[in-house]
């Protein structure tokens, strides 16, 4: 697989990355591990008193035995053990104990290292919660780590599947039974994790999609308060499609390593169909970010609309209210010489200029539509 490689490095690397780990130790972080062993593609548990190096050499044994370590809550000592089992490089292990990185796929020597982000659409705060994943895979091993500390379906704390950790429904246990897919080795955990999360994308774009037919009824309503609204949601689907996209690339990169890596034919048709959802995937969040910009625009083009026939409302007032102004500000001035001012119909000729300027004007306004 076209991959980044990274050559040795000093131990003091190493011995940095065990200082952030113990830094980072606190009473109670993390959770249980699970390990399965897996054999002519059956997984069983763990034997009791089975260390990590023990679970190693089990999957060395012979070509068709593997070994599945799952983390749903990892902690710092937890990676760190994993480490110091799997020889892990200095940069790798760092990558692990920070977290909060964006998909990406690395090579170090035989460890395949990749970052995918799964997505869960929380409907009540139209918001998308993000969960990131590390994967780990050499020949015989794979490691899967919940850094966020749930689920690809959402769940927090998951409690995995005992006889399939790596799902937790009817369904995707099927796959397995169906397919056998654990007899193609490390990658077709690799897969079933990618399939699972590229697959929990539709309902989240189903659910941003909701929102903006929503958005745009609210638009053609008047309602003010929209203009937030559309600035949240594009927020969400702009981080939705930097994950998607960032992805694509893994995706990418597994493909174009099918041959120099030699991934069963059967294994790459299936990552083939995971490649085919995540562009479809990315092709609608690209219609929804498209979407969003032109009702944003539309938003923009009502409210100046909204804004002129205001103004048109406010200037037509303001013409009205000047011309008894206007009479009255001749009338107030202190001028002897003035022949109405004597007149015994001054006042009411100056009211009654004051009222039929101001209704001539209204009913031009009217007519231009202005009032």
């Amino acid at each position: 697989m076209s991959t980044r490689r990274h050559g040795p490095s000093r131990n003091r690397r190493t011995d940095r990355a065990r200082e952030q780990a113990g830094a980072r130790t606190r009473p109670g972080d993390g959770a249980p591990s699970t390990t399965r062993y897996v054999e002519q593609g059956v997984p069983s548990r763990q034997p009791d008193g089975d260390s990590m190096a023990d679970a190693l050499e089990f999957s060395r044994a012979a070509p068709d035995r593997m070994v599945m370590f799952f983390y749903p809550q990892p902690a710092p000592e937890q990676i760190t053990e994993l480490g110091e089992a799997w020889d892990l490089h200095p940069l790798l292990l760092e990558d692990l104990l920070t977290a909060h990185q964006r998909p990406k796929l690395e090579r170090y020597g035989d460890v395949l290292f990749l970052v995918v982000r799964s997505a869960r659409y929380v409907d009540a705060q139209e918001e998308v919660d993000f969960a990131e994943f590390h994967l780990l895979l050499r020949p015989g091993a794979v490691a899967v780590l919940c850094q966020d500390g749930s689920w690809i379906d959402g769940t927090a704390g998951p409690q995995l599947d005992e006889e399939h950790p790596l799902t937790s429904t009817r369904r995707e246990r099927s796959v397995f039974e169906d397919v056998n897919l654990l007899e193609l080795g490390p990658e077709a955990v690799l897969y079933r994790v990618l399939d699972t999360i590229v697959d929990g994308y539709d309902p989240v774009l189903k659910g941003l999609r909701v929102d903006q037919e929503q958005i745009e009824r609210q638009v053609f309503s008047g309602d003010a308060a929209v203009a937030e609204r559309i600035y949240r949601l594009s927020q969400e689907v702009i981080d939705m499609q930097q994950v998607i996209t960032s992805l694509r690339d893994v995706i990418d990169d597994l493909q174009a390593g099918f041959g120099k890596y030699r991934i069963p034919g059967e294994l790459q048709a299936y990552l083939d169909d995971v490649g085919d959802h995540l562009a479809r995937a990315a092709s609608r969040v690209r219609d929804l970010r498209d979407a969003l910009s032109q009702i944003l625009d539309v938003n923009g083009t009502l409210v100046a609309q909204r804004q002129n026939e205001d103004m048109k409302k406010i200037s037509g007032w303001a013409a009205i209210l000047f011309a008894p102004t206007l009479i009255g500000a001749i009338y107030g001035m202190n001028f002897d010489d003035m022949p109405e001012l004597h007149w015994a119909y001054g006042y009411p000729m100056a009211i009654g200029m004051m009222i039929a300027l101001g209704v001539l004007l209204y009913v031009i306004f009217k007519r231009s539509k202005w009032m």
